[in-house]
């Protein structure tokens, strides 16, 4: 009786977001939009292959982010299946989409999970970690390569320098936080000092196990191989490009002339605003940015308006059900799973 009061807890929570992530969609966009109408016939004539295939591409950009982090696990010494980690990668990236503070409560998600799979909270903890600084870091080389193409085209460009500072102070902190934590991992750790029993509180324990967790996680995400951050930084790249490519796809689809430069330009805009959590999912904030960015390089506002909905729906909308679906799916395999090895219940003797 309380599973099922919980259950139904959990499904009311969680329609509950969908509604106000809705909610927020439809007052972010107000008044910014052209008439529905003309939208609707917009994208009635799509060219629908183009679609089908920017839907084959965002599959590729969130079967790469799950074989990123496959990848760290497995470098880590914990095995996780590719249909596991598609599900906890889907379940998660629906919980960042469809709640406000949704990054926060995907990375606990992910790291529940990853303990479920088998993984300590330490090695869960440093997974999640290094998934985080190299998905950074597969950004900021997209943000150097199309910086230096749009460069080597044309050396009277003007580029500011703000942008090259924030990569290259990501780059200092990832290799300060990489090289401190292999000098902490080489060397032994130290007992602990007995402390007075008036210190031992509550706070204190917490404080202290919140500590020695991140140390332990730095040190396991520090002592990867050379290899292993590039082969997760690979994944990353591949996820951001392919998210791209599903971007310019819908462009094509609704016939944009906007070329693929102009298009990377306008997607590498966007994520400094989709970066900031003002809405979940960034509702009404990024859609306004995308259409923006389109209309500035020369598109009606009807067909970027039609283009950037396909896209968002494609690569945001459509992953809320399907993510909640994977986690209800994840879940009922593990109580199988449970129910399977429990041991029998012993005979009752009469």
């Amino acid at each position: 009786m309380a599973a099922a009061r919980s259950r139904w807890r959990r499904w009311r929570l969680t329609l509950v977001a969908a509604v106000a992530v809705v909610a927020l969609a439809v007052v972010g966009l107000h008044g910014r939009l052209p008439d529905p109408r003309e939208i609707l016939r917009v994208m009635a004539g799509a060219d629908y292959g183009w679609i089908a295939l920017a839907a084959l591409l965002q599959a590729v950009s969130l079967a790469a982010f799950a074989y990123q982090q496959r990848r760290i696990l497995t470098a880590m010494g914990v095995r996780m299946g590719r249909r596991e980690a598609l599900s906890i990668t889907l379940a998660s990236t629906a919980i960042a989409i469809s709640l406000p503070a949704g990054a926060v409560a995907s990375t606990g998600y992910t790291i529940r999970e990853y303990e479920r799979a088998g993984a300590t909270r330490q090695l869960s903890t440093a997974a999640a970690v290094v998934s985080g600084l190299t998905a950074i870091g597969g950004l900021s080389l997209l943000y150097i390569t199309w910086a230096t193409a749009l460069v080597a085209e044309n050396s009277t460009v003007f580029l500011t320098w703000q942008p090259f500072a924030v990569v290259a102070a990501l780059a200092a902190l990832t290799a300060a936080a990489v090289a401190g934590g292999r000098l902490m991992a080489r060397r032994p750790s130290a007992g602990r000092a007995r402390r007075s029993r008036d210190l031992e509180g509550r706070v204190v324990k917490a404080v202290r196990k919140l500590l020695d967790l991140a140390r332990d996680a730095w040190r396991a995400g520090a002592a990867l191989r050379v290899r292993d951050w590039a082969a997760a930084l690979s994944y990353a790249v591949v996820k951001w490009v392919a998210d791209i490519a599903c971007f310019a796809a819908t462009a094509h689809a609704f016939d944009l002339r906007v070329s693929i430069a102009t298009l990377a330009a306008i997607y590498l805009a966007v994520q400094i605003v989709r970066q900031v959590p003002l809405t979940p999912g960034g509702a009404g904030i990024v859609d306004t940015a995308f259409i923006a960015g389109l209309t500035a390089a020369g598109v009606t506002a009807v067909s970027a308006t039609a283009a950037v909905l396909a896209y968002r729906l494609l690569s945001t909308w459509l992953l809320i059900p399907t993510g909640g679906i994977a986690a209800l799916l994840r879940r009922w395999a593990i109580a199988r799973r449970a129910a399977a090895t429990a041991p029998d219940p012993a005979p009752v003797s009469v």
